[in-house]
Parts: C-alpha cells; structure tokens; sequence
C-alpha cells in the first residue's frame, strides 16, 4: 500500500497542460492535412537565407570572397585531400592549385594577359581544362568555355562573339583548331595543350608548364572588386540561332556552388562528374560544388552508360549528377545483377521524365532525385528539394518575396506574351501553362550575353504588369499545382531537344544549306514516342 499512497503524492500536472498537449496534437494534425510541406519548406528557405546573409556579411565587411579564393583556402586547410580523381589518377587540393598557379605563371611570363582580359578555352572533360581555368582566373581573366561539339562556322562565331586575347585548345580537339585557323582573327594568340606544334604561329603550353614555378601569383591579380563582375562566359546551347555567350558573374558562380550543398551534401561526399565542363551544370554546380563542400569530384572524360555503375562502384561515389537523358539511358542498359548495390545517395540535375523517375529508383535502390530548374544566364531558380516526382521545384509566399517570378499567358500563334486592353500582361491560373518571367532587379540581376546588346535586350519584357518593371523572359512554359509545386511544360521557338541540348533549328538549317545542291532548308523537331528529345525533321528544295 505505500507504493500506492507514494503514487498518490505525486504532484499532479496544472490543469492547462493535458489542454496544451490536445491542441499541440491538434496543430500537428492540421499542419499535416493542410500544410505537409511547412517544415521542409522552412528548412530549405533558411538555408538559402543563410548563404544569402553570410555573402552579404563579407560584402559589409569589405571582403569579396569567390569561389576561387574558396579552393585557395582549402588548398591551404586540406592539402592532401583528393579533389579530382581522373582515370584512377588522383588530384589533391594541392596538385590542383600548384599546377593552375604554374599555368598562371606561364602566361603571365610569355603572354600578354592583363586582368579583365578574355580567354576561350577549347578542352573536353579532364583535369586540364579545370588547371587552365583556375590559372587564367588567378590572372584576373574572364575564361570563356566553348563547346567542344561545335564545329567550323559556329565554334567561330562562339570565338569572335567574346573578343579573347586568347585561346587555349586541348591536344584531343585539333582538328576543330584546323578548321577555323585560317579565318580566326590574327590578334588572337593561340596556345594548345602540347609539346610541340604542326601549326604556324601556334604556341605550346605543356613544355613550357614544366619549366614554370609553383609560386602563386599575387593576389591582387585576382581580385574582385564587385560580386557582380564578369567572371566566365558560358555558351547557351543556342536556341534562337547560333550559340550566344552569357555572362557568368562571381555572385552567379557562388549560387551554383552551393547547390549541392542546399539539397543536402557534405565534404565526406564524393561526386561524379559526366557532363561536360562546359556547361554550367558540371563547371558551376559540380567543380564549384566541389570547392563550396570541400568534397571529392570522379571526373569522367565522356558519359558512358555501361561503365557508369562499375564506375561508382570503384570510386565509393555518393553524389550523381545528371541530365534527362541520362538517367534514360542508364535504364536502357540490360539489367544485371547488383545494381542497388552502390553507395549513391543523391542524384541532382534536370530533365528527367516522370516514368524515367519512378523506373531509375525502382531499379537503382534509394536514391533521392534532386531535380531543379535553372538557366545558365537565367536570375531565377527551382529546387525540388521535397523529392516529389515529376516536379523540378517548389515556392511559396516567402520564396516570391525574395525571388519574384510569375506565370504569365502566352499566345503561340503570335509567339509573344498575351496583353489584355490595358496593355498589361496576364496571369494564368494554378494548373494551367504560363511562360515563366523572372523580375530583374538589383537583387536578381540579368547579365545578359556577351557583344550582343540586340539579344541580351530580346530576352527582356519590359511593361509587364505596371510603367516601368523589367523581366527576364526564361523563354520555358511551366505549370504551378494547387500545392504550389512547378512542373516544367514546354520550351517557346524553333527548337529541339536532342541528348540535352537545346538545338535551334536555324542554326541545323545553315549547316544544311552549305550543300551545293540544296535551295532551301526547314528544320523542325518531332517528338519520338517513350522519349523526351525530339528528332529533326527536314524539309528540302533541291
């Protein structure tokens, strides 16, 4: 009995508590049914205020850290750490920064670079091409990288249209050099990846990176005065004609770089890279990803579907990155056994169909698809960091706030945005498809492309929904659900989608129109069916 009367001397809770825990059980219950979302979304949206304020504290502060001076630091912190491993060979930290610091010194010694000075860079996926664009960045250089499958014509267009001082081209990628050397401008001084020569007036760079120092060249050379500076071009993959140069800045650079680490990655991560540096995807959110986590990237020479898992396998790889067509292509592979057997957590990227979705998780185990939305020269972003399928982001009210964008109704017979009487454009409604613009303001800025004010200007709606606003018209038709989920659409203009580029039609039908015997060239995309490109249907007059 005394256990009992112990029992009862207990002192009883004050009368408010069981009503405090009911309705703490009951808030629950609501934010469930109504709100499923509020706490991933609180999440994500403080991470995102957080890397905005710690930008914003340097800048108060006077420091402009990029992501360059970021991999100094680690070079420093984490010298032996791998940072590339390429063909089984590993990179450190340290490698890295000595190698890049000998590229600098060879130009600063044989060229005539000064900072501010553009570079085009010509190189396919290997440690190289990451050494000569750290080097020509320590010397203050706007390094402008060019597709390496753009040939004759267009790679000299891509050349002309951002005015290098230079150009550095791989050893593997001569044959394009050959095709354009005899109509580049001759104040381009040109540099390639070798030891010895065929051409005229062609330097080498690998005899002379041996002789150079390690020494790191000072700092001022690279040094931002403004977040908002010039620091890459990027080549859009030209889908209202030949490919133009968009301007990349230090501020854009630091964004891409912390994607990786916004939908969850650590330094402990090791990342594998397939897509091609060029593109922003692998240059910005991989290698800058890399150096914003202080993580490992595998990097791979060309995407080879059939080598992929071995490949993840052999290096311990737990971050993927992606495009649409490569998770198809993944899932077109015969299936063997142990596939699930792998250690990659995290697949991001862009483009990958529903079915396509529900198939590479069936097939691959329990891997989170981290899809986003995201133009190279674009002021506006998505992230899906739900994992919902099928979706490339979520917003809500706060994340408007910050990053203003709406849908708006498009015409597609007059291929332009639908104004009503008033002048002003119109909103569509949740579910249905509107082109989505993105508003340009000091905190989101266009940057536009690089010696061409005519399409920097095409690519902005001016007078939208009052006197005076200006957007950036993303050119991509997209649809926003009742949970305010966004799901890409379509893409307006003459375009296809092929092995994920954006082609433009014009610019296949110049190619075709070369031939002797053809008049007249119309090219337009069909889509085949199970697939998410589009093949090139041609009309001709002969």
């Amino acid at each position: 009995m005394s256990g009992w009367e112990d029992l009862y001397l207990l002192p009883m809770p004050p009368s408010w508590v069981p009503g405090a825990a009911a309705g703490i059980v009951f808030l629950h219950l609501i934010q469930n049914l109504f709100f499923p979302y509020f706490w991933l979304d609180l999440r994500y949206l403080l991470k995102v205020l957080m890397y905005g304020l710690r930008v914003e504290m340097y800048r108060l502060q006077g420091r402009i850290v990029t992501v360059l001076d970021k991999f100094v630091k680690l070079a420093e912190k984490q010298p032996h750490k791998p940072f590339l491993i390429y063909e089984g060979k590993v990179h450190t930290y340290r490698d890295v920064d000595r190698r890049s610091n000998r590229i600098a010194q060879v130009f600063l010694q044989h060229g005539t670079l000064k900072k501010g000075d553009t570079v085009a860079v010509l190189m396919s996926n290997e440690p190289d091409f990451i050494h000569v664009w750290f080097g020509l960045a320590k010397l203050g250089c706007v390094v402008a990288f060019l597709n390496f499958n753009v040939r004759s014509r267009s790679l000299l267009h891509c050349v002309s249209s951002c005015e290098p001082k230079m150009l550095v081209v791989g050893a593997d990628l001569l044959g394009s050099l050959e095709e354009i050397l005899p109509n580049l401008q001759k104040d381009i001084s040109v540099w390639t990846m070798t030891k010895e020569s065929t051409f005229p007036s062609v330097h080498t760079l690998l005899d002379k990176i041996e002789d150079a120092s390690e020494d790191p060249v000072p700092v001022n050379q690279r040094s931002a005065n403004n977040l908002k500076s010039s620091v890459l071009y990027i080549f859009t993959s030209g889908t209202t004609g030949l490919p133009k140069a968009a301007v990349i800045s230090h501020m854009q650079v630091l964004k891409g770089a912390a994607g990786l680490w916004a939908f969850g990655a650590t330094a402990a991560d090791i990342i594998y890279i397939t897509l091609p540096l060029y593109h922003s995807a692998a240059s910005l959110l991989g290698i800058g990803g890399c150096i914003e986590l202080g993580a490992t990237c595998v990097l791979k020479k060309k995407f080879s579907a059939s080598q992929f898992w071995s490949d993840c396998k052999k290096y311990n790889v737990t971050v993927i990155q992606y495009i649409g067509e490569l998770c198809r292509y993944l899932c077109n592979q015969p299936v063997k056994e142990g596939e699930k057997n792998h250690k990659v957590r995290l697949a991001i990227g862009n483009g990958v169909r529903n079915d396509v979705w529900r198939e590479f998780l069936d097939r691959f185990g329990a891997v989170k698809i981290c899809e986003f939305y995201g133009a190279t020269e674009g002021n506006i972003c998505f992230m899906n960091h739900t994992g919902k399928i099928g979706s490339v982001g979520r917003t809500n009210f706060f994340y408007k706030l910050f990053f203003p964008f709406d849908l708006i109704k498009y015409d597609f017979l007059k291929d332009e945005p639908i104004r009503n009487k008033h002048g002003w454009c119109e909103k569509v409604k949740k579910g249905e498809a509107g082109l989505l613009i993105s508003k340009v303001n000091s905190k989101n800025p266009f940057f536009g492309y690089a010696g061409n004010k005519r399409h920097t200007e095409k690519k902005l709606l001016r007078e939208v929904f009052k006197k005076g606003d200006i957007y950036y018209n993303t050119g991509d038709l997209m649809v926003q659900d009742h949970e305010n989920f966004l799901y890409f659409w379509d893409r307006i203009g003459d375009t296809f989608r092929w092995k994920g580029e954006n082609v433009a039609t014009t610019e296949v039908s110049d190619v075709i129109v070369m031939l002797d015997f053809i008049q007249e060239a119309n090219v337009y995309g069909v889509s085949v069916p199970g697939k998410r490109s589009f093949s090139p249907m041609f009309s001709l007059v002969v």
